[in-house]
């Protein structure tokens, strides 16, 4: 059994015991859902649809590209299908065998009026859609890697980390002195070493710009790493897996206001570091680094980290917010990020990305504060 088949066979067991008889996902521009590449290889713009018969069909916009990455038991052309979902997902109903009136469940993004359609025109099945459903229930089992997504993550890591030596090479000798030259750099890096790209917009932000949580626009021609606090947070894009780190440049001179910020922002990753362990509620972690930063009378406007992997942001959270609900369990992969920001004397954040191991937290990457 393929990676890709034990992972859509727990999709299956769970649509058995709903009494779901087909679910359907999409991924297209707009409404995008990794769980698509992850149940199938797919890298994009495809219906999926599961049967509890146990078989899956997808319905790829570029059959060129499904020859040659999607791993499933059908595969038929969206073009087939007039590239109509509906007639799509009467198309893999027959398929299946699905009988009249069984439960059949859409994504929970579709909109009323689209909900209305496929009521109207797919009436005679029990469409189902909802929150708590079959999407979700992707999105827990996603939370949790295998072993195939650690291994594919520790070589996006160990990229991301050979960049981040590369960067504080040239950006403390002088050689990437803009924002733009600093985001290009890391883009050529990234494909030199058979990334699909970065993961994400890069954000560079030199001392003018740090204090903000996510500088806008994401980068310019201005100056980085000039005397002050400078923020650069990126990932590396590996066979549909994304990193998400940030470091810190922090050149002399600085304020005693700059060099406490510093300390404050290491000292709240070290301690959430520290309390990461299996069955730890992750509301905990985030509401100790607050209550550090508030003893200091700071305070971390941003949740403490997040999880990734096809997504850079995805489950579980690391909040204080009360409805946070998550427990940690060996194998969740997620950032840590503590940072501060303030309107003089610009901001720091330092993000790793951590894999939850049965042993305790491994630290994949090496972003830090770097002090020049």
């Amino acid at each position: 059994m393929s990676v890709y088949e034990e992972r859509r066979k727990k999709l299956y067991d769970w649509m058995a015991l709903e009494g779901i008889a087909m679910v359907m996902f999409e991924d297209f521009e707009g409404r995008r859902d990794p769980a698509v590449r992850w149940m199938t290889g797919q890298p994009s713009d495809a219906l999926l649809f599961l049967g509890v018969c146990g078989k899956s069909l997808l319905v790829p916009w570029d059959a060129n590209m499904a020859a040659i990455y999607a791993q499933t038991e059908f595969v038929i052309p969206y073009s087939n299908f007039d590239r109509n979902s509906i007639t799509a997902l009467w198309g893999a109903a027959a398929l299946f065998k699905v009988p009249l009136g069984a439960r059949v469940e859409i994504p929970p993004v579709t909109s009323y009026t689209g909900f209305l359609k496929y009521i109207e025109e797919a009436g005679d099945y029990d469409i189902l859609c909802r929150n708590n459903g079959a999407h979700d229930e992707a999105e827990g089992l996603r939370a949790v890697k295998d072993e195939t997504e650690q291994e594919i993550y520790r070589k996006a890591a160990a990229i991301t980390n050979e960049i981040i030596e590369l960067l504080e090479d040239n950006i403390t000798a002088g050689k990437l002195p803009t924002e733009i030259d600093v985001v290009f750099f890391i883009e050529a890096e990234c494909r030199k070493r058979g990334c699909e790209g970065t993961g994400f917009e890069t954000l560079a932000a030199g001392a003018a710009r740090s204090f903000g949580i996510h500088t806008f626009p994401a980068y310019t021609a201005e100056p980085f790493a000039e005397p002050g606090l400078s923020i650069l947070d990126f990932g590396c894009k590996y066979r549909g897996y994304t990193t998400d780190v940030t470091l810190t440049f922090a050149r002399s001179p600085l304020s005693t206001a700059q060099e406490k910020m510093l300390t404050l922002t290491e000292k709240a990753y070290a301690k959430a570091l520290s309390l990461v362990k299996d069955g730890v509620n992750a509301r905990e972690v985030g509401m100790a680094v607050d209550a550090l930063f508030g003893k200091a009378r700071k305070a971390m406007p941003h949740a403490l980290g997040h999880g990734i992997g096809l997504e850079a942001h995805e489950s579980p959270s690391l909040r204080s917010r009360p409805d946070n609900t998550w427990q940690l369990r060996p194998g969740m992969l997620f950032t840590l990020e503590p940072g501060l920001y303030d309107p003089v004397h610009g901001g720091c954040r330092l993000e790793n990305d951590i894999l939850l191991t049965k042993s305790g937290p491994e630290v994949l990457t090496n972003a830090r504060i770097i002090r020049f």
